[in-house]
């Protein structure tokens, strides 16, 4: 009679197990259809930075010294930090439907976005102070735009983030400890 209950108990854990199981990989396949609808990829992120950072140039090169060279200098970081995103974000993108839903969402990358998007954040604000110090109306509406242009940039990669970083895993607690 005892193997009995214990047989029927551990069917019962087994049963509850597998329910579990099934209601997770539908909350998996959900995000996972979710992200469909993300559509920013790597590529894309490239070509939006490539061109806000020939707009900068185009700024830089009107504003020989005084904030031309600081506007230089904020292409240049952007220009080397773009290839680094964009390739976080296909890894983030790209990962495995399993793997993430067995252990979770690639912090490594997903804290390699975190730590790009201070830094454009930072860009920004230098941008946003050097705009204010031209005195020149048409590099000042040509940063403006640059700056916007950016700021959209950083929005779409700080939903992509937002979106990838709750996503459910079965082990993804143990990850992060």
């Amino acid at each position: 009679n005892k193997n009995m209950e214990k047989i029927k108990n551990n069917s019962l854990f087994v049963a509850s197990l597998l329910l579990v199981i099934a209601f997770c990989s539908s909350v998996a396949f959900a995000k996972a259809q979710d992200d469909k609808e993300i559509k920013d990829n790597g590529v894309d992120y490239r070509s939006s930075v490539a061109t806000f950072v020939k707009g900068l140039l185009d700024i830089a090169d009107k504003e020989q010294g005084g904030i031309g060279e600081q506007v230089k200098a904020i292409a240049k970081e952007q220009d080397e930090s773009k290839d680094m995103v964009a390739d976080a974000v296909d890894k983030v993108k790209n990962r495995s439907k399993i793997k993430t839903f067995l252990i979770g969402t690639d912090y490594k990358n997903i804290g390699q976005l975190r730590s790009e998007m201070v830094k454009a954040g930072n860009q920004i604000d230098k941008l946003k102070k050097l705009m204010e110090q031209t005195v020149n109306a048409e590099s000042k509406t040509a940063l403006q735009i640059q700056i916007q242009a950016l700021e959209q940039e950083q929005q779409k990669i700080n939903d992509f983030l937002k979106a990838n970083e709750s996503k459910f895993s079965v082990f993804g607690w143990f990850v992060k400890i």
